[in-house]
């Protein structure tokens, strides 16, 4: 730990209690003996699945995104729910969002969306050996997506184009490249 550049937590407010985020506003101590504001979102964490086919198709979603006003492509994605394992969210995921499910679940890796301002953590899985369900499962009420496959060079290509534009989807797209580079060597 490097205590030197610690800030320390002086008072704390909740401002916002929501259904996905809470929204928190801190005094601080700066290292040098001042003090700033911090503005903190917190987040029960999610988790992405890269779901490959035996084809070696990636299996993408097209969903609207409010805050971006506009539809892109990722991998399937979710929130925890309290007290959840992230591969048991995985698997719940990756069923309601695709209709499909995996005989294998890895963990890739997890890491921080925004850690200037928030504390979401996105556990990353490999899924494969994928079937399809013989009884598709619910979305969420408020979830609207379409499923679709496409081999890695069109993922890179929809990376191109900006249909991929958020960073668990382009994280993973980037790892099965190097995946693929490293078994050619």
């Amino acid at each position: 730990m490097m205590e030197h550049l610690e800030e320390k937590t002086l008072a704390k407010k909740k401002l916002y209690d929501g259904k996905v985020i809470d929204l928190y506003l801190e005094d601080v101590e700066l290292p040098n003996g001042k003090t700033s504001k911090r503005e903190i979102v917190k987040h029960p964490g999610a988790v992405a699945v890269l779901a490959v086919t035996e084809e070696g198709k990636i299996i993408l979603v097209n969903q609207f995104r409010k805050p971006l006003e506009r539809t892109i492509v990722e991998i399937p994605a979710g929130k925890l729910e309290k007290g959840e394992e992230p591969e048991h969210t995985a698997l719940r995921e990756l069923e309601e969002e695709t209709g499909y499910t995996a005989e294998t679940l890895t963990k890739i890796t997890a890491f921080y969306t925004s850690p200037g301002f928030a504390d979401e953590i996105v556990h990353l899985f490999l899924a494969e050996g994928l079937s399809p369900l013989e009884e598709k499962r619910e979305l969420d009420e408020d979830e609207f997506v379409e499923v679709m496959q496409v081999t890695l060079d069109e993922a890179v290509k929809l990376t191109e184009e900006r249909r991929v534009y958020d960073a668990k989807t382009a994280y993973a797209i980037q790892y099965l490249q190097l995946k693929e580079a490293l078994k050619e060597k």
